[in-house]
């Protein structure tokens, strides 16, 4: 009797203690497949149409796509692509959401829910560069809506399909060369910190917009052009780590890595969910202009296609998508906030990286059709 008891509570305890861990553990939902993706802005007034963008996509064989919002009529024109799109909460939304969650709740049923499965929903992008941002207002909100969006996504039973993040400029550093140095800025860290923890228990990466573009732009008396375009160069040695670098985005991702590891998140992933090169520029941005987008652009395809890592975590494949589709003409600020597109506004490429765009089959018609390049699937 006493060794059936025995075997009854052991039983028990262990079964108690697998559910217990199985319900602890974060669900690694992937948002991301293969290496390479794009942005696709739309603050724009001659773009093309989303069912256009969604077959121009399709046939350069790009899968991971980025909107900044979740507009109705791109979800639809997605339908049925298995494109994998990421939408976006925007900024003005964070506070809403965060004080909030019926709203939260009503937002993704709106955006998300009704539109899954065949709309390839795999992520939501909850306000974008918010920490370091200039409305401070917005830093404090920001983990509140993040939670409220995360638990409507749990409620539904959609977590272990949707993945919920948050994008970072480099403003949240302190510093980031060496890349060793690098650490989170006095004042963002008090938010970043628990929004990190957060992040840590769902299982998300830590998502970073970097351009060696505008760093380069920052200092280029100081900084080799070449190291920024994944050219031949003498690159960069840390000191501290003893770790060489022949490319300023592999330093700028391990500046992250570094950053993280000080604030104890040393596992987490680090995927860019921003980079890119103007094609144009004022007559202050020297850098922007069409060979260097081209070069910059061909390169990091290249350098994707690898499925390689960073010198500080070779393991860690590096994952990216390019800013951006198009070339957006109602964006505010330089020229150069204009002319980050692969495409122009017709649809054709702005300059040659192996993709090929839409084409007018004749002058005086509006039918388009595809020269299609053949591009790896591992995009």
């Amino acid at each position: 009797m006493k060794k059936s008891l025995r075997f009854f509570l052991r039983f028990h305890l262990l079964l108690f203690f697998s559910v217990f861990f199985t319900l602890i553990d974060p669900k690694k939902v992937q948002a991301f497949t293969g290496t390479y993706g794009i942005n696709y802005g739309r603050i724009a007034d001659n773009i093309p149409s989303p069912d256009e963008v969604a077959v121009l996509l399709r046939a350069s064989k790009i899968k991971n796509v980025r909107i900044y919002d979740a507009d109705h009529s791109v979800l639809k024109a997605f339908s049925g692509t298995g494109l994998e799109l990421v939408v976006g909460l925007p900024n003005g939304l964070v506070k809403e959401m965060s004080a909030n969650e019926s709203h939260a709740m009503d937002w993704v049923k709106e955006n998300v829910q009704n539109f899954l499965p065949k709309t390839k929903i795999c992520g939501i992008a909850v306000g974008n560069e918010v920490l370091g941002g200039a409305d401070s207002e917005l830093w404090g909100a920001l983990l509140g809506a993040v939670k409220n969006v995360y638990n409507s996504i749990k409620k539904l039973h959609l977590d272990d399909v949707v993945q919920i993040t948050t994008a970072h400029s480099q403003a949240v550093f302190a510093n980031s060369y060496p890349p060793s140095s690098c650490i989170f800025k006095e004042g963002v860290d008090q938010f970043m910190k628990p929004l990190l923890d957060f992040f840590s228990q769902i299982g998300s990466p830590f998502c970073l917009n970097v351009y060696p573009f505008l760093a380069y732009m920052s200092d280029p008396e100081n900084i080799d052009i070449n190291y920024a375009l994944f050219q031949s160069t003498q690159g960069i040695d840390d000191s501290k780590t003893k770790l060489h670098y022949d490319n300023m985005l592999d330093a700028q991702i391990d500046a992250a890595y570094a950053a993280l590891e000080d604030a104890g998140f040393k596992k987490m992933e680090v995927i860019v969910t921003e980079t890119g090169w103007a094609s144009r520029g004022d007559s202050n941005e020297a850098a922007a202009t069409v060979d260097n987008a081209r070069t910059y652009n061909y390169n990091l395809r290249k350098r994707l296609a690898k499925k390689k890592g960073t010198p500080l975590r070779p393991k860690n494949v590096v994952k990216a998508y390019v800013f951006a589709i198009f070339n957006e003409n109602q964006k505010p600020g330089p020229t150069s906030e204009r002319n980050f597109g692969l495409f122009k506004p017709d649809g054709s490429i702005a300059y040659d990286i192996g993709f090929h765009g839409l084409k007018s089959s004749s002058a005086g018609s509006s039918h388009l059709s595809f020269k299609v390049c053949h591009i790896s699937s591992s995009q």
